[in-house]
């Protein structure tokens, strides 16, 4: 399992990526808070939960649509963008932009750093993809 300072640095990186990044956490399958990059403590408490239960409804509507398996919601609502992304068996990225935010480089670093994080907390190697 990860230390949560690996997993706050991969946060970081991701921020470092795509400025329009106001916030970004890690959480558990049961919405806790593993790691977080956001403005205050309570919008994170707030935020895991529902990040949980989202890519939970996301991959019932996945499913009943007979397209297998949800690895990514993406909402754009008036003051931005927030994106849930799987990160490995029991874990999701939660992703929070500026209105501004370019989506396909957003989802382009996002699917890169699930993928950092599924390794780091399900302790298997890296893939390498080309995306």
């Amino acid at each position: 399992m990860a230390t949560e300072a690996e997993l706050t640095g991969e946060l970081a990186r991701l921020r470092a990526c795509v400025a329009q990044v106001t916030g970004a956490l890690i959480v558990g399958d049961d919405g806790r808070v593993l790691a977080r990059d956001v403005s205050g403590e309570e919008d994170a408490h707030h935020l895991g939960p529902r990040t949980a239960d989202a890519l939970r409804a996301a991959l019932r509507l996945a499913a009943a649509a007979g397209h297998g398996t949800a690895h990514e919601l993406l909402v754009r609502a008036d003051h931005g963008w927030v994106g849930a992304y799987t990160a490995g068996r029991s874990a999701a990225l939660a992703l929070v932009t500026a209105p501004q935010a370019n989506v396909g480089r957003l989802r382009l670093e996002a699917h890169r750093s699930s993928t950092r994080i599924s390794a780091l907390i399900d302790g298997a190697p890296e893939r390498q993809e080309n995306t």
